[in-house]
């Protein structure tokens, strides 16, 4: 039997490490980083008041070893840290956000299916279950229309807001 030498063996546990580290999912989260211009436009609903805005949007990314993570800064003013980490299957993720002011983050949902990508969350009101969730359509890379939606029943969901988002050079 031939002896390998030491540089051979970490050679190929590099490559072991990168092929699962591309093969984990975490990988398809980089098309959010970068600058995006933002166009949304509020509705009138009991969880949002009518409006429109525009802004800038720069995730300012990086990915470790089992979390992606985006420094989302609005406008030039950092708000939050967005961590993914891969969740039980590969379309789905667990989401952290830690706000910039201090408050106490929050633990959330991605789940994707295709060029479609929903944040899910929930909440009380008065006692009543209140289910929302932010769903990203992808065009490509480059451009995101999104919807923020919410309902009592989970079947028929009332839009809050709609926007688009188009990356930058």
């Amino acid at each position: 039997m031939r002896n390998l030498s030491p540089w051979c063996c970490a050679s190929l546990l590099f490559v072991s490490v990168a092929a699962q580290a591309a093969s984990d999912g975490l990988d398809r989260i980089t098309v959010y980083a970068g600058t995006w211009h933002t166009q949304a436009e509020h509705y009138t609903t009991p969880y949002s008041k009518v409006g429109k805005e525009t802004g800038t949007l720069h995730n300012d990314c990086w990915r470790g070893r089992a979390f992606y993570a985006c420094e989302q800064i609005v406008d030039g003013q950092p708000k939050a840290l967005i961590v993914f980490q891969r969740g039980k299957d590969g379309d789905h993720y667990v989401t952290h956000a830690i706000p910039v002011d201090g408050d106490a983050g929050g633990a959330g949902t991605l789940i994707v299916e295709g060029e479609r990508w929903t944040f899910p969350w929930q909440f009380s009101d008065h006692g009543k279950t209140v289910y929302a969730r932010t769903v990203n359509v992808f065009t490509g890379r480059d451009r995101i229309d999104y919807r923020q939606e919410y309902s009592l029943d989970q079947v028929h969901w009332m839009p809050m807001a709609k926007g688009v988002e188009t990356r930058q050079p």
